[in-house]
């Protein structure tokens, strides 16, 4: 009886540690995904936000990115290799024509081709009202690429993919 007694401890004991384990050390796929979670909330934006908090996010946004990230967009003049910091300034630049603002990532695909990389397939739905009064939703097909540099993910390349219409 008693042995059955320290078993069943010694199950239990080590249940709770697989449970703390995945809790408290997320897998890859989980810190990919925390990432995208975190630029949603810095782009959204409420219309009650005050400039602490634009210049706040403005910085947070900064920290997602890799030294140069490549954004390739069908409209030429978008696309290039852009530095933490000027993707700070437009994207502060952007949130300034929005009293309010909303971006959504769906449908997140994870693959790893290879060590330290991420490849993510996405959709991205952008909601919002221009401080002119009028309504954008705007919903694209996106990939991005992810490299782990000193244990944390960051955006390293972002396309916009061209979705042929009907």
């Amino acid at each position: 009886m008693v042995k059955i007694k320290y078993l069943l401890i010694g199950v239990l004991i080590v249940i709770i540690g697989i449970l703390a384990a995945v809790i408290f050390f997320p897998n890859e796929e989980k810190r990919v995904k925390k990432q995208f979670n975190l630029l949603s909330e810095w782009v959204s934006k409420s219309p009650e936000e005050n400039t602490f908090t634009l210049l706040q996010r403005m910085k947070n946004i900064g920290t997602l990115f890799d030294e140069h990230c490549e954004l390739k967009v069908p409209d030429q003049s978008l696309s290039g290799s852009y530095t933490r910091e000027e993707i700070s300034t437009y994207e502060g630049s952007a949130r300034s024509h929005f009293s309010q603002l909303d971006l959504k990532f769906y449908d997140l695909h994870i693959v790893f081709p290879e060590m330290e990389v991420a490849k993510v397939t996405l959709t991205s739905r952008l909601t919002g009202k221009s401080t002119a009064g009028e309504q954008v939703d705007e919903t694209r097909e996106l990939e991005c690429v992810l490299r782990k540099i000193e244990n944390k993910w960051l955006f390293s390349q972002i396309e916009v993919v061209e979705v042929l219409k009907k």
